[in-house]
C-alpha cells in the first residue's frame, strides 16, 4: 500500500491536470480590451517558450521545468540541473535551438555556485530534450559561464535569444549578463558583467564580434554598459531590442547595436536608491541613450515583438511584462523609435510574455501561484 501511495504521489508530481477557470476581462488605459483565460499555474514561474509542436516549456525559479499542453496539462521535465535559488537566482530562461525539429536541442540558463565559496554566477547549457516517453534532458553541455562570480543574489539577467533564420545572426545565441549589483564591472572589459554576449550555438566566439582587440573575454561581448536586462528579442527587420531595469526609476528599452556602450553606471535616467543622482544620458552623447525610458519604474520583465496573429494592428510592436507596474505594456517601434501605446492591468505582476502559435498573447504572472494566461481579443 505504501509503495502504491508513493507511486501515485510521484505520478501526480510528474503530471498535473489543467485548471478550470472562468474567463475575465482586462482593460487597457486607452480603451483596449482583452479576454483572459487561465490555463494553469506554477510556483514562481520565470520563463516560457513554444516548441514547434505547439507545446510550451515553462521554467520555475526553484528549479523545475514543465512541458505544457495548450489545454494546461503538464509534465515535469526530468534531468534539469540543480540550481541555486534565492534572491533573483534559480532556473532562468529557456529557448529551443532554431533547428530543434531535427536536433532536439534546448538552451537553458540558471544560477550556479561560483569557484569561490559563497559566490554565484549564471550559466547557460544546451541539452537534448527527449520527448519520446517521460520528457527529460540528456547530453548536457555548458556553453557559457558568467565571469567573474560574485557574492550576492541579484542582477544575473541571463535572458536568451537566437538570431533570426536567414539573417546575419542566424545560429547565434545572445545572452544578457547583468552587473550583479556591482555597477563598475559593466564598463570593465575584463568582466563579462553588464554586457550582452554573442556566441555561436556551440558556445564558441564568432570572429565578427566587435571587441576583438580588448582581450580574450571581451571577444564574446556584443554591447556593454547594461544593468539588469530581463528581456531581449528580435523584430521582423532583424533588429535586436532589449530592456533593462534602471536603479531607482529610469527603466530602459534599447535598440541593441554592436559595439555600443549603453552607459551604465556612468549615466541613467534614474538615480541610486540612496538618493544620489546619476547624470542623464544627454550629458554624455558618446554613450547610447535608450529609445524609451520609464519614470516612475515599470520593472520590465519579458519581451516579445509582435508578428500579426490575433492582433494584426500590433504588428511590429513590443509587448513588455511589468512587475512593479503590474501590467502588460504595449510599445510602438517605428523607425528605431519607441513610444508606450497602452497598459493592460489586472493587478498582478507580469513575469513573462510570448506570442503563441495560435496568435494569442501568453503571459506568466510572477509569484507563488503565478498563472499562465491566454489573452485574446474581447
Amino acid at each position: 500500500m505504501k509503495r502504491l501511495l508513493a507511486l501515485s504521489s510521484y505520478l501526480l508530481c510528474l503530471m498535473l491536470t489543467p485548471i478550470t477557470a472562468k474567463a475575465f476581462q482586462i482593460d487597457g488605459d486607452h480603451g483596449g480590451q482583452l479576454k483572459a483565460r487561465t490555463i494553469t499555474s506554477f510556483n514562481h514561474p520565470w520563463a516560457m517558450t513554444f516548441l514547434p509542436n505547439g507545446r510550451l516549456l515553462v521554467t520555475t525559479k526553484p528549479g523545475r521545468m514543465w512541458l505544457v499542453q495548450q489545454d494546461g496539462a503538464r509534465f515535469q521535465v526530468a534531468g534539469v540541473p540543480p540550481v541555486l535559488d534565492g534572491g533573483q537566482g534559480g532556473l532562468g530562461d529557456v529557448v529551443p535551438h532554431p533547428d530543434f525539429a531535427n536536433n532536439g536541442l534546448i538552451y537553458l540558463s540558471y544560477v550556479d555556485e561560483g569557484d569561490q565559496p559563497g559566490t554565484r554566477q549564471a550559466v547557460v547549457i544546451r541539452a537534448r530534450l527527449d520527448l519520446t516517453e517521460t520528457p527529460k534532458l540528456t547530453r548536457h553541455e555548458e556553453i557559457w559561464r558568467q565571469f567573474p562570480a560574485y557574492p550576492g543574489r541579484g542582477h544575473f539577467s541571463h535572458r536568451l535569444a537566437f538570431g533570426p533564420a536567414g539573417g546575419a545572426h542566424a545560429g547565434k545565441v545572445f545572452i544578457t549578463s547583468g552587473d550583479r549589483q556591482e555597477l563598475d564591472p559593466a564598463q570593465d572589459m575584463a568582466q563579462a558583467l553588464g554586457k550582452i554576449i554573442r556566441l555561436n550555438d556551440d558556445g564558441t566566439v564568432p570572429a565578427d564580434n566587435p571587441y576583438q582587440d580588448d582581450g580574450a573575454l571581451a571577444r564574446s561581448f556584443w554591447t556593454i554598459g547594461h544593468r539588469n536586462a530581463l528581456g531581449i528579442a528580435f523584430d521582423a527587420k532583424g533588429q535586436l531590442w532589449a530592456h533593462e531595469m534602471g536603479p531607482r526609476h529610469g527603466d530602459e528599452l534599447n535598440l541593441i547595436e554592436p559595439g555600443r556602450n549603453y552607459g551604465w553606471p556612468l549615466v541613467s535616467e534614474g538615480n541610486h536608491y540612496s538618493g544620489v543622482k546619476i547624470p542623464n544620458h544627454d550629458t554624455r552623447p558618446d554613450l547610447t541613450a535608450p529609445k524609451a525610458a520609464w519614470v516612475p519604474s515599470i520593472a520590465p520583465s519579458g519581451l516579445v515583438i509582435w508578428a500579426d496573429g490575433l492582433f494584426p494592428e500590433w504588428q511590429g510592436q513590443a509587448l513588455i511584462g511589468g512587475l512593479v507596474s503590474r501590467a502588460l505594456i504595449r510599445v510602438s517601434l517605428d523607425n528605431g523609435n519607441a513610444q508606450e501605446m497602452e497598459r493592460y492591468s489586472w493587478g498582478e505582476r507580469v513575469r513573462e510574455v510570448e506570442q503563441g502559435p495560435d496568435g494569442a498573447v501568453w503571459v506568466l504572472e510572477d509569484g507563488r501561484r503565478g498563472r499562465l494566461l491566454h489573452l485574446s481579443p474581447l
